[in-house]
């Protein structure tokens, strides 16, 4: 014979519908959830330096740690707030900004060190715990095409709170946000990676060949910037429209159940 389910009652009914309740508000208001959530995490790293420059080191470095899992954090690819200019760039990469290896030159945590792209595993690390100076400023506790995607996933939320009112947005095929959306952001990314890991191989080996097809660069600020910019757009235009239809079907099917136990 089968068993009668018993109706929840009690405190446990309380728990129950008090989740279901706190569910239901989240699912009606995900997309604000969302971007305050986004803008907290994008908005932390910017806040480290402005507090080292205004000497509360003790919270920022508490931002660097907590950031430094989910980001290489290297100054050569960091954004800097407060200094002399807003990013100090290899000479590698090209540009006008004053390069990183001229403006350390003098800097007592970077002496002695050789600075050729042979000796690129060492720069690296000496370039992710440095954090900057009174001078050169400070870094942001993400780099700078993280920066960019995380202010571009708020940016597009934001657009996107705006434009499905209006709009009945499609996503983005998976397809064309692996060719346009990831594209761009991974030939910049391991085209980078592979050229300096064939320093590592012996000059003229098949794996020094084969990684340094185009060479050892450096992508400059604004390259590293717009990739990690349209990346957060096109997730954002991949994701959303799916979340959002869901959250609906959420909202529908808590709303009906809450109206029906009085608890709304």
């Amino acid at each position: 014979m089968a068993s009668t389910k018993k109706p929840v009652t009690g405190w446990q009914r309380s728990v129950v519908l008090g989740l279901d309740r706190f569910i239901y508000r989240v699912s009606k208001r995900w997309l604000l959830v969302f971007n305050i959530i986004v803008a907290i995490y994008v908005g932390l790293p910017l806040l480290a330096p402005v507090l080292m420059n205004a000497g509360a080191t003790g919270p920022a470095r508490a931002i660097y740690v907590a950031y430094s899992p989910f980001c290489h954090q290297m100054v050569t690819r960091s954004f800097f707030v407060g200094g002399d200019q807003y990013a100090y760039p290899r000479s590698l990469a090209g540009t006008n900004l004053t390069s990183f290896e001229e403006t350390v030159k003098d800097v007592p945590e970077f002496a002695g060190i050789n600075m050729s792209d042979d000796n690129w595993g060492q720069i690296f690390a000496i370039a992710r715990t440095y954090l900057g100076n009174d001078e050169m400023g400070y870094k942001t506790a993400l780099c700078q095409r993280d920066m960019a995607i995380y202010g571009f996933i708020l940016l597009g939320g934001i657009l996107y709170a705006i434009l499905r009112r209006r709009f009945d947005i499609k996503p983005l095929p998976v397809w064309a946000f692996i060719l346009i959306g990831m594209g761009p952001i991974g030939l910049d990314g391991f085209s980078q990676l592979f050229g300096y890991m064939s320093l590592s191989f012996a000059e003229g080996s098949f794996w020094a060949n084969l990684f340094g097809l185009l060479g050892v660069r450096e992508s400059p600020p604004l390259i590293r910037s717009l990739t990690g910019a349209w990346f957060g757009l096109t997730l954002v235009w991949l994701a959303y429209p799916h979340v959002n239809e869901g959250m609906k079907q959420t909202t529908i099917e808590l709303k009906e159940k809450l109206t029906k136990a009085g608890a709304l």
